[in-house]
């Protein structure tokens, strides 16, 4: 790599907008903040979308989200906590708790379901939609499940990250998409903890804060 390309990968980013989740409801009912929504999608392609769900009543999540299709784009379910099985009309079926990750290409099409394995107790996660290029839009359905214990990860400065998908400092994620090449980390910083990640200068990048 050139002198020239690795400042352009590790040049300081300004914090360019906040924003604010809004409360809404999806599936059959399951209460969620959605954060990144239809008018930022231009500004962080490919990013399409980002729900954070969390809540310890079971009438806020139990319903699940049914059957339903989607099409040219990736959906990536990321638990914190709780249990949650995949099943989709391409035979594709997963179970995923704690830490764990369902990583689903929707591509040409498919219909699925992602339903609560709990009646009571937290459940709280991420659900982000990544856009698929336009060649790839209708490559065939494709489905990766990864338990929590199997995520990589490191500490850094005090930090501990989890290498959902992409490489930082040295570590490879427990994902690899070569058509959005997506990085995907979960970090935990403790108070005055400070964290640099490269990043490609053509790439768009947000942080969503949670506690």
């Amino acid at each position: 790599m050139n002198t020239v390309a690795t400042s352009l990968l590790t040049q300081p980013r300004e914090v360019e907008r906040l924003v604010a989740g809004q409360p809404t409801s999806d599936g059959a009912g399951v209460k969620l903040n959605r954060v990144l929504t239809q008018n930022l999608q231009r500004r962080l392609d490919p990013f399409l979308m980002l729900d954070h769900f969390g809540s310890e009543n079971p009438d806020d999540y139990v319903a699940g989200f049914p059957d339903h299709p989607h099409r040219g784009f990736e959906t990536i379910t990321y638990m914190l906590q709780g249990r949650i099985r995949h099943r989709d009309s391409a035979g594709h079926e997963g179970l995923v708790a704690d830490g764990g990750v369902q990583w689903m290409t929707a591509g040409r099409g498919v219909i699925h379901s992602e339903l609560p394995e709990q009646r009571e107790g937290r459940m709280s996660g991420f659900q982000l939609w990544l856009n698929l290029p336009a060649k790839d839009k209708l490559r065939d359905p494709w489905y990766l499940d990864v338990q929590g214990p199997d995520v990589p990860q490191f500490e850094r400065d005090g930090v501990t990250v989890r290498v959902i998908a992409g490489h930082s400092h040295g570590m490879a994620g427990a994902v690899q998409r070569e058509h959005t090449e997506p990085l995907y980390l979960d970090l935990h910083l403790p108070a005055g903890a400070r964290f640099e990640q490269p990043l490609p200068a053509t790439h768009n990048a947000f942080v969503f804060v949670y506690q």
